[in-house]
Formats: structure tokens, sequence, C-alpha cells
């Protein structure tokens, strides 16, 4: 157990070692307790354009039941506040919405949602209304269902009353389901179908009275031999592998969605000078744009690194063929599915594409690394198709 983002959090459970809860994960499903992030509700009828201001999130074109990866922004610089997942509960008239924020981010990001309703209701802008989610003070649980099997152990849970089709409920959608406890019907869960390992999976935001007990039924319904505890260790390992970030390491308050390489998370219909109204968008969108095609470009880019030797990890100089510093690790780890050390930096644009050698210094010594494209090990997210269990 360590302390993480203001809780005691469990790094590996007892039954399986870091590397065997990954593994786990890839094969099976793997439970990861995940109520130390932080959940909101902002509604209202400015609530759409308010985080379209925050954001560069396609919000207006977002439906009920969809939701989207996103960051907060600071105003002019662009640089991230927090990334964060938003999902439409309800358009109007409520027009709610439900973001899910790191709980490492968690006074800063109050703060920064608090100045910008203050400063949103000085103005003519419409009504919005931001809360945590919870119950008589104790905040809604988050627990993840990661892995292949994960839609079949859900399925066994639902009460017979939920009649949700998972073959149909795709990645990056949301449903209210109902599951069947021991003692009657759950109280509406809002599921997700995603989460951070690259795995298929759900992510379930739960009543605080009833976090053990669906916790219990899932862990009962699955058995030990399809569904086990994972910790902390095992998360940063398959979101390594799935070429995720993690805030306060591959991203930061002086980073921009596209130095990250999240300039997807920009849609098209915001670049545009009539929806490009959001924090930081006079340094961002140039930044998307080449110098040569008249932009700013930038000067730096996260990538990812295969690396001979001893695994790079945070804080690793990365130098090019002659020896010149031209970038830094920012998270690194053994490969438990590749069975090679891979690594995230930040690199001099120019260095950035796939087949690059580079090398990183570790234990003083210099090791090989080549650009890698990422994800490193393909995602498995439910798209349609053949069912991944």
């Amino acid at each position: 157990m360590v302390p993480f983002g203001g809780y005691s959090m469990p790094v590996q459970y007892s039954d399986l070692g870091v590397g065997e809860s990954h593994i786990w994960t890839r094969e099976k499903c793997s439970l990861f307790d995940v109520g130390h992030m932080v959940q909101y509700h902002v509604e209202g009828p400015g609530a759409e354009a308010f985080l379209e201001s925050l954001t560069p999130a396609d919000l207006k074109s977002l439906p009920p039941g969809q939701n989207t990866l996103s960051a907060l922004l600071h105003p002019v610089t662009g640089g991230i506040v927090d990334d964060c997942i938003i999902t439409r509960l309800e358009a109007g008239p409520r027009h709610l919405f439900y973001v899910v924020l790191n709980a490492g981010c968690r006074e800063k990001d109050y703060t920064f949602l608090c100045q910008a309703v203050e400063n949103w209701d000085n103005t003519i802008n419409p009504v919005v209304h931001l809360r945590h989610l919870q119950h008589d003070g104790e905040p809604y649980g988050l627990i993840a269902l990661q892995g292949p099997l994960a839609a079949s152990i859900l399925k066994s849970a639902l009460a017979e009353t939920c009649r949700v089709d998972l073959q149909k409920w795709y990645f990056g959608t949301a449903k209210h389901i109902t599951l069947a406890l021991p003692s009657a019907e759950s109280l509406p869960i809002v599921a997700s179908r995603g989460g951070y390992t690259g795995e298929d999976g759900f992510e379930l935001s739960i009543h605080p009275s009833q976090v053990v007990a669906v916790t219990e039924l899932l862990l009962q319904r699955a058995g030990d031999d399809r569904l086990r505890f994972a910790g902390l260790g095992a998360r940063d390992s398959l979101r390594l592998e799935a070429g995720m970030c993690l805030y306060g390491h591959d991203l930061d308050d002086t980073t921009t969605p596209v130095e990250a390489g999240l300039s997807w998370i920009i849609p098209k219909s915001r670049r545009t000078r009539e929806r490009s109204g959001f924090n930081g968008a006079e340094a961002i969108i140039p930044q998307l744009m080449p110098k040569s095609e008249g932009g700013t470009g930038v000067k730096r880019r996260r990538i990812g690194l295969v690396v001979d030797g001893a695994p790079a990890r945070e804080g690793a100089v990365v130098e090019d063929g002659e020896g010149n510093v031209v970038g830094k690790v920012t998270s690194g780890c053994p490969s438990p599915t590749m069975k090679k050390n891979i690594a995230m930096a930040y690199v001099q644009s120019g260095l950035h594409k796939a087949g690059t050698e580079l090398q990183v210094v570790v234990r003083a010594k210099r090791r090989k690394a080549v650009v890698t494209k990422m994800p490193f090990v393909p995602s498995k997210y439910w798209k349609g198709g053949v069912s991944p269990g």
C-alpha cells in the first residue's frame, strides 16, 4: 500500500506479482479500485458552452451516452491542467455532463474549475452548476473491469430487468445499468465501456452505499479463475504498453496537446475560427501546422521508445547519435507482454519519426533506443466484430 492522490492505494495484491497481474489482465480480467479518481457533474443550460470554453472537445456533436477524452487547458499557453473523460449523460433541459479527473490534480482542478465557474457567472452566459458526485458527503465509488473476459463477467451480474445488448455496446459509450445484488436490484450505475489498459473493459460509477456489494458480486460471479484484483503496479505497465499518458509524468501544465501527441483530441470542428474559442487556442491552433506551411509547429514531441539493456526510467536523458542531449524520458518499464524495455519521452521535433535511432543514458551507460509507434501493444477496444472474449 502506498499514498497516492490523498488515498492509501494498493501497488499489488498478495496473490499475484505485478508482472503476473499484468499478464492476467491481458489474458483474463482484472478489477481495479479507481475510486480515488475525481467525479463531477456539470449541468445547466450553459454546461456545454462552459466545458467547450475550457477544453477542445466538440461537445455540441456529442450525443447522450457518448464520451470523449479531452483536457482542461490553461488560458493563453494551452498547457494541460489535467486530462479528463467527458460523458454527456443528458441533453436538454438538464444538459448533464459527467467528468472524471485525476486524483493527483484534485485540489488544482477544483480551484481551476471554481474560478472558471465564477468568471462564467460574472458574464451574461447561461447558468452552469459544478458539483462533486457524492451522497451525504461520501464520493461515488469507481471500479474498472479490464480484460477480454470483462463483458461476459459484467453480463453475468446484470439484473433481470436490465436489458443491455453488450454486443452493441461499443467503446466510448456509457449506459445506466443495474446489477443483481443478493439483497435486491442495485441502484443505477453509470457504466462506461473503456479504460486505461488498452483492453476491453468497463468503468462503473457506483453509489457509495453499494461499492463493496457490487465488487463482491462481480468477484463471486466470475470466480478467481477469471477475475482478480489488480493494483497500481500493473495499471502503470498496462497503460504504458497502451501508449496512454499519466498526468504529472507524461503531461503537465507546460505541455500542450500537440506536443503530447494528442492533436486528435482537437477535432476539425474546433479548429475553425468560429469554434476555436477554447482556452489556449491562440497557441495550440498554430502548433497544428508546421512552420513550412505557415504555422508555428512545436519544438518537442512525445514519442515511444524500445530500449536495449536495462529499462529507462523517468528522468533518463535522451541523446542523438553524436551525444547531444535531445530529450528526456517521462515513463518507462519492462513490458511483460513484449519482453522488451519500453518508455515514453519528449524529444526534439524531427527526431520523432518511427525507426529513428537514439540513445538513452541508463546507469551512466548509453543504451540504444529506437523510436516506436504507440500503442506498443495493439488495443482491443470493443468496436464491433468478433468478441474479444
